[in-house]
């Protein structure tokens, strides 16, 4: 690699030039394990049709609207508690994680 193009990789991906030649590895890494992530998820939706995780989708305070024609599900409960507990999950990693 010519200097100039050591210079310009320092100056893009910022500090030390042995620092920035393990980013690949890194991105890497991150793209399986959200590949992994993305298949869990896809997974589970996909058995959610069949299995009822701990009733959600029918809490109380979800709204279901049945019309003639069209029906309107809104899943404020729900949305609520898995917005509090993948806050508590995403907040234990980070404090297990922290160096």
């Amino acid at each position: 690699m010519t200097s100039w193009a050591r210079r310009v990789k320092v100056l893009l991906l910022g500090g030390d030039v042995a620092m920035s030649d393990e980013l690949p590895f890194q991105a890497g890494k991150l793209l399986i394990i959200a590949g992994i992530v993305l298949v869990a998820v896809g997974l589970l939706l996909m058995a959610g049709s069949k299995f009822s995780f701990f009733g959600l989708g029918r809490l109380p305070g979800d709204i279901t609207y049945k019309g003639k024609h069209v029906t309107l599900f809104f899943p404020i409960v729900t949305s609520i508690v898995l917005s509090v507990v993948l806050t508590l999950v995403l907040w234990l990693i980070s404090l297990l994680t922290r160096k």
